[in-house]
């Protein structure tokens, strides 16, 4: 079976085919400027010739055609990939003739789904395959590509051996009880156990950091209308990206924008002014203003500086208390003594003073968010983070089953009771790699590929 794809339109168009016809259909479409028998072709070598419709012997486009020979290749099957100008008629006109002698379109995912399938890498290292296309920074690319090289695999298969390792002293237990080994598995299964437990923690633990690096921050910008919220934005993004006027009420609706501070993504959200307002619009805006901020990672509380605190201020303050937030006092180049931090937030550490007209004190607002969520640390952290919540969520699954069998020996039962926990952590650890995952979970993770990897 034959499975190709459309890669997209630019200068060069490409469209993959991979399966044991692969050669097979191109000997019918492709003619070598220098014909060469197939099997003197070696893999990983390139060709220069024609594509024509063999049926009427129609030149359809000048190529170069990559050669790649089982097993090695990205789906260990024969594959060759057609590098064609990528005009939307040429390029489909190859498509076409492709399937006319005897290919198939691709599903979204599906040579990576066919490299998992055929061993060549595992369900973690495909899906990295899709993080480090939909990477946004630095950060997030290094991350999946030690997934894709097989950091986490390798780990999680050393937790997985120790665990089987702990079965078989388990087994030898029930199978051979007159060698005496009660005493010397118990001592030894608990302190492996506990050393497996403090592991998986740690890589479960690495998801706040990794979701951090993956996800990023959202970050939403309150306060009342004419505090300087759009005015904010426009100077964290470099931009006249929100429309700043004199008049009350202008932001109606969220405007999001991703900005990156210290190789991280932050999504900066200016949101309508909070206010008792009477317009229905406006209303709509303010209530998505005050959802935004319920879900926001961090909020920006911005007060303009020249006038005193009012019951609308001190409400706002009140929304924030429970949230991570950092405090903007504004306007300060129209203040022409010191600024006097006022009586109901001077005990908030984080309060920062700017002019979002002049854009001053911005580069101190970069700072606070930065040391808020460690980014420092996350960026100089070389140890192997998780980025993918589903591995988290196994990685949790299989450590509650730790914690239940280190508890059943602490309490001094039987030996062989924890054999169904360790069975059962095995089998969510598997389902990081794929070992033991349904087909349905693998469908519906290649679903989110892009369409021709």
């Amino acid at each position: 079976m034959q499975y190709l794809r459309l890669h997209g339109i630019g200068g060069i168009g490409i469209i993959r085919m991979s399966g044991k016809d692969t050669f097979n259909i191109l000997n019918k479409i492709f003619i070598q400027k220098n014909k060469k028998d197939l099997k003197d072709i070696p893999g990983y070598s390139m060709k220069y010739g024609h594509i024509i419709n063999p049926n009427t012997n129609e030149l359809i486009d000048e190529v170069l055609v990559s050669y790649f020979k089982s097993p090695k290749s990205y789906t260990t099957e024969d594959m060759c990939e057609i590098n064609a100008h990528g005009g939307n008629i040429v390029i489909r006109k190859i498509l076409e003739t492709c399937i006319e002698n005897g290919a198939k379109l691709a599903n979204p995912g599906e040579f990576t789904k066919r490299a998992f399938l055929n061993g060549r890498i595992d369900l973690s290292q495909a899906e990295s395959v899709i993080d480090i296309i939909n990477s946004k920074t630095e950060s997030e690319t290094s991350a999946s590509l030690k997934q894709l090289q097989g950091f986490l695999s390798k780990r999680i298969e050393s937790v997985r051996q120790k665990l089987i390792n702990i079965m078989v002293d388990i087994e030898a237990n029930i199978d051979y009880p007159e060698y005496d080994l009660e005493e010397v598995s118990y001592n030894k299964t608990l302190n492996e156990l506990n050393d497996i437990y403090n592991n998986l923690k740690q890589l479960e633990n690495s998801f706040d950091n990794g979701k951090i690096i993956k996800e990023g921050l959202k970050v939403a910008i309150i306060g009342k209308p004419n505090a300087g919220k759009s005015s904010l934005l426009n100077s964290i993004l470099k931009e006249e990206r929100a429309i700043v006027t004199e008049y009350e009420g202008t932001t109606r609706d969220t405007i999001e924008e991703f900005v990156e501070i210290d190789g991280i993504p932050i999504k900066i959200i200016d949101t309508a002014g909070i206010r008792n307002a009477t317009d229905e619009i406006e209303k709509i805006g303010i209530k998505k203003s005050l959802e935004m901020a319920e879900e926001a990672d961090l909020i920006i509380a911005i007060f303009d500086i020249t006038k005193k605190l009012d019951k609308e201020d001190i409400e706002i303050l009140d929304l924030i208390k429970n949230k991570k937030n950092i405090i903007v006092l504004n306007k300060i180049d129209l203040i022409k003594v010191n600024v006097e931090i006022p009586k109901e937030i001077k005990d908030n550490k984080n309060i920062i003073k700017i002019s979002a007209l002049n854009k001053e004190g911005i580069e101190d607002l970069y700072n606070k968010i930065a040391e808020l969520f460690r980014f420092n640390e996350i960026k100089n952290d070389n140890s192997l983070l998780i980025t993918n919540i589903r591995h988290k969520e196994n990685i949790k699954e299989a450590n509650k089953n730790i914690k239940e069998a280190i508890k059943t020996l602490e309490d001094n039962m039987p030996i062989d009771i924890i054999s169904i926990n360790i069975k059962n952590a095995l089998e969510n650890l598997g389902y990081i790699t794929g070992e033991n995952v349904s087909e349905s979970i693998i469908n519906e993770i290649f679903k989110k590929f892009c369409l021709g990897k």
